[in-house]
């Protein structure tokens, strides 16, 4: 599904250059669940970021089922980012002014999809999210956690080949964190591909496989013996 050889990523002023993505070689295939861990600096949410299309890099390639992203121009790439890619914030970026159902709707109204449809396609979601009963609440009535359910079926709603996630749980207590856990790990069972950026052990530990990241580069791999019950709380 994706392939990345030789990624590099150099943000440059007119005094300094810095290297922020060094020779990053990575594939991802369709039903994987990987997380990346590594200090702050160590460029995994800018790794996460060209993935995502939000931005360029510098050198190198990137294929995405099978075409090159690398050289892309902005309109297909937000082509392809809104056909394929799905995303999860920490911070939900949700539109306080909308309703949980608009906030959802969102993306199938960027894609032209008809109103009729949406709306089947909203109270799908939302029921199997279970946030059908807060389809007319607004964001800041919402707990954390539902708050973050609403983000993952924003990001769910055009049916993505990947969803990214960064730091999905780090706004939330440890109940509302673990229960956002699990329903990613539900939804990788279900087939879903998902590459998720953390600083926690513990959110990385529910992923098959942690890419461990340093000053730019990959410097270790390791699997992960997944045991979802181990994680109750």
């Amino acid at each position: 599904m994706i392939t990345i050889q030789n990624l590099t990523k150099i943000f440059r002023t007119e005094e300094l250059e810095t290297s922020a993505l060094s020779g990053i070689n990575l594939q991802i295939n369709e039903g994987d669940f990987l997380s990346i861990m590594g200090p702050s600096g160590c460029g995994k949410s800018t790794l996460l970021n060209i993935i995502g299309l939000l931005d360029s890099a510098s050198d190198g390639s990137y294929t995405l089922l099978n075409q090159e992203m690398i050289g892309l121009r902005e309109k297909g790439r937000s082509s392809v980012r809104k056909e394929n890619i799905g995303f999860i914030f920490q911070n939900f970026n949700l539109i306080d002014e909308l309703s949980v159902y608009d906030n959802i709707e969102l993306p199938l109204i960027y894609n032209n999809v008809k109103a009729s449809e949406r709306k089947l396609k909203v109270e799908a979601i939302a029921k199997k999210l279970n946030i059908a009963h807060r389809l007319k609440y607004y964001p800041q009535q919402l707990s954390g956690g539902q708050q973050q359910r609403v983000a993952v079926a924003r990001a769910l709603i055009n049916d993505p080949k990947i969803i990214l996630a960064d730091e999905p749980t780090g706004n939330l207590d440890s109940k509302n964190g673990n229960e956002v856990m699990e329903l990613l790990t539900d939804l990788h069972a279900k087939g879903a591909t998902i590459l998720m950026v953390t600083h926690s052990d513990y959110d990385a530990a529910f992923s098959q496989k942690t890419i461990l990241m340093k000053d730019g580069v990959i410097f270790s791999e390791k699997s992960n013996q997944r045991n979802v019950d181990v994680f109750k709380v």
